[in-house]
């Protein structure tokens, strides 16, 4: 079943997007030059949106209630025409009260009647407004969980990439199926193919999660298969933490396999493509050969009998050194305009063993042989790759054609780029061993490893992907989308801790409060009572910080979070200007809606009730220039300091957190706890949270507490950050002396007051 949708349709037929996804029953279509909806089955087209829901519900098994259903759909179809406020909300009202006690709207799991009124309520923008005032709970928390699932989240995506496909007017974009390529439920297999040269970075993590995504939407298999083809990179500890690495993203392949596996089947089908003209030896020097590809030279040998390939071929076998100097090329064309297909290498010599066969092999096939053979004798269906290799794909379909082999299906998908962000293993390399970052878990880096030990969650990696899904457009991403999303799934479950800094930290006399340490229950999280309870001190001698010590006028009433109101009286203040001690007096009877500052403190600490010392970690990106370009230089584009501690101390409650678990600071922010430093302290990285402050490069000057960590490396430390501008340096047209600007005014001159 194919479902066409037109991107522009009003009101969308959301329903109909959205249940096609989650059943996985028909292919999603976007056609610009369509109109409305349509659902091709067996000949026949359906165009009304709730038969299209019914028949996709009835395909997919999915429960229901025709009764109480056939009422749904009615409400469906009538809400949208309401236009009275009172009938919006009077309807409204009726589905939160019936979604109080229930998690769906018929029976114990989705139904055609959710999705359908689901549709409705989406297509409103003056219904999904109302929702969001919080008026209806239940009702929103239905609808937010029905639009939260990854179907849901990638029809969404590829309506926003129809979209913007159209306003590109690129005509090739503006249809595109949000699916794959006749793919059959229960028989699609795709493949996640690392080379294990390396840790995985978030680039793969597209890859990989879209690999995953697909076998479980048709309900299929995914392999996952390690490119071992080059043993000058490969190690086997690298296939360990590349596993590691997935089992981090929650990714679990159904069958784990090597290409290596395959090297006999490899051989004999580069045997036999020499035996059928397709593939030639070659001696030509690697730099020739590079010119020749390029100025559509044939080769020397490009004609060379079948027997002397052989013999060639066989040479380069034993690894002599005869033999090494030979390498396979297929032979596809001297001239086509595509490059890619001028002739490649599918064979070279390698005398280094292997970490698997050791030295039985000295020749090992390219990626570009091998990968389409063993994709079809693994039975892959559908091979995901990045539109980096489009060029090569005619090159994938030719390998497969000359051999006679089993086709594939190609799907590929835009590379994943990130401003500020490196992902060249080079480059990454050169970071690690010069000492500037602490290893490849740093959270610093792209990897994995990095980004998880940053505090971002694999939900959030999960929607951002999927929302990129279809998307073919090589740009560099800003980071504030992902981490915004991140922030939606942390906030409703992190904790809720204080912590202050230690920097200038002000003890506070609370007149009226506890004569001894007090301890109460607190919830962690307000609006989430199941995260649990945390022990409150409550005491007449407290701590607040500098910075908000400042801030207090005289006589002013201010809030202490999670206790009552207090006025200050009277305030400290050495020689400096520093605060060193405040008075207040404690008043339970104000109102905290009148205050203008909410103040976290902490009881100043007693031998029962101590403080924990921690340190806030915050980090910069670690090159100062957006995209680097292939002639840059990283050496010259380093950022100065990219890592600022904060010494604070934070209530005792935080003792207890396991290292990776997620919190929040309340007015700090979030952060995840990376157990304790070398110095004994409490280790928190700060997360960003999407807004711009957080996300901004702090190579500027920096103010405030935290400071820069020390680097070894001094020459950096020194530099400022360079100036990325490639404008023409010119001098000032007005010199460097002071510019006089002489004016013609009636106004009376007056010497200025400020003057020496």
């Amino acid at each position: 079943m194919s479902l066409t949708l037109a991107p522009t349709a009003t009101p969308f037929p959301w329903a109909a997007a959205a249940i096609s996804t989650y059943t996985g029953k028909a292919s999603l279509n976007f056609d610009a030059a369509a109109k409305g909806v349509t659902l091709e089955i067996d000949g026949s087209k359906i165009t009304a949106e709730d038969g299209i829901v019914q028949t996709l519900a009835k395909a997919a098994g999915l429960a229901d209630d025709s009764a109480k259903a056939v009422a749904y759909f009615s409400l469906a179809k009538t809400l949208p025409t309401v236009t009275a406020f009172p009938e919006i909300t009077a309807a409204l009202d009726s589905l939160d009260d019936h979604l109080a006690f229930r998690s769906f709207l018929v029976g114990h799991d989705i139904t055609a009647a959710d999705w359908i009124v689901w549709g409705s309520l989406k297509g409103s923008v003056k219904i999904v407004g109302l929702l969001k005032n919080n008026k209806h709970p239940h009702l929103l928390r239905w609808y937010s969980h029905l639009e939260s699932l990854d179907s849901t989240q990638l029809a969404i995506a590829g309506l926003t990439e129809a979209k913007s496909a159209k306003a590109r007017s690129n005509k090739t974009a503006a249809s595109f199926a949000l699916g794959l390529q006749n793919a059959k439920e229960g028989e699609v297999v795709t493949r996640f193919p690392p080379e294990p040269s390396g840790y995985l970075h978030i680039g793969h993590a597209k890859a990989a999660m879209l690999n995953q995504y697909f076998a479980k939407m048709y309900k299929g298999k995914m392999i996952i298969r390690f490119d071992d083809t080059n043993p000058t990179k490969e190690r086997t500890e690298f296939e360990e933490t590349i596993l590691e690495d997935l089992a981090l993203l929650d990714i679990h392949g159904d069958k784990l396999t090597h290409t290596s596996d395959y090297f006999d089947q490899l051989y004999e089908y580069a045997l036999q493509a020499i035996k059928s003209g397709k593939a030639y030896a070659d001696d030509t020097e690697q730099e020739q050969m590079r010119k020749e590809r390029f100025d559509g030279i044939a080769s020397k040998h490009r004609d060379d009998s079948v027997e002397d390939n052989l013999k060639h071929f066989a040479e380069m076998t034993t690894g002599s050194p005869e033999g090494i100097r030979w390498c396979l090329r297929a032979k596809m064309s001297v001239d086509n305009p595509n490059k890619a297909l001028r002739d490649p290498v599918i064979y070279r010599t390698n005398l280094l063993p292997h970490h698997r066969t050791g030295s039985k092999w000295k020749v090992y096939p390219t990626y570009d042989f091998a990968c389409p053979i063993v994709d079809s004798l693994e039975g892959v269906t559908h091979a995901l790759r990045t539109n980096e290799y489009r060029d090569r794909n005619p090159q994938y379909h030719w390998m497969i054609e000359a051999l006679s082999l089993r086709p594939v299906h190609i799907w590929d998908f835009s590379r994943l780029n990130f401003i500020y962000t490196l992902l060249s293993k080079r480059k990454l390399h050169w970071f690690v061993n010069t000492g500037l970052v602490r290893g490849w878990d740093d959270p610093r880096f792209p990897t994995v490893r990095g980004i998880r030990r940053r505090g971002l969650t694999v939900e959030a990696l999960r929607q951002f992907m999927l929302a990129q899904g279809p998307s073919q457009a090589i740009v560099s991403l800003e980071w504030d989308s992902l981490w915004t999303l991140n922030k939606k799934v942390i906030d409703p479950i992190a904790p809720r801790f204080w912590a202050l800094s230690e920097a200038n930290l002000v003890p506070v006399t609370i007149n009226g409060g506890p004569q001894e340490p007090e301890v109460k229950a607190q919830p962690k999280h307000k609006k989430n009572p199941e995260v649990g309870e945390k022990q409150t001190v409550y005491s007449s001698q407290i701590f607040v910080e500098q910075e908000d010590a400042v801030s207090f006028e005289d006589q002013e009433e201010v809030t202490l979070m999670d206790w009552g109101n207090a006025i200050v009286r009277s305030k400290t203040v050495n020689d400096s200007g520093v605060i060193t001690g405040i008075e207040m007096d404690l008043h339970l009877d104000g109102d905290f809606r009148k205050t203008k500052k909410k103040i976290t403190w902490l009881a100043q600490p007693t031998p029962a009730h101590s403080l924990v010392d921690v340190t806030l970690l915050d980090y910069d990106y670690l090159i100062t220039k957006k995209k680097l370009e292939e002639a840059d230089d990283v050496k010259d584009f380093v950022t100065p300091a990219t890592e600022f501690r904060d010494s604070a101390r934070a209530d005792a409650n935080v003792r207890w957190l396991k290292k990776g678990d997620i919190i929040q600071f309340e007015r700090k922010g979030y952060y995840i706890f990376d157990g304790p430093g070398g110095d004994g302290r409490l280790e928190f990285i700060h997360i960003p949270d999407g807004r711009a402050a957080s996300i901004a490069s702090k190579a500027a000057p920096q103010t405030g507490a935290a400071t820069p960590a020390a680097t070894s490396k001094d020459a950096i430390a020194k530099d400022e950050a360079p100036e990325v501008s490639k404008m023409y340096h010119v001098a000032k047209v007005y010199g460097d002396e002071e510019l006089q600007t002489p004016a013609d005014t009636k106004m009376y001159k007056v010497k200025n007051v400020y003057a020496a």
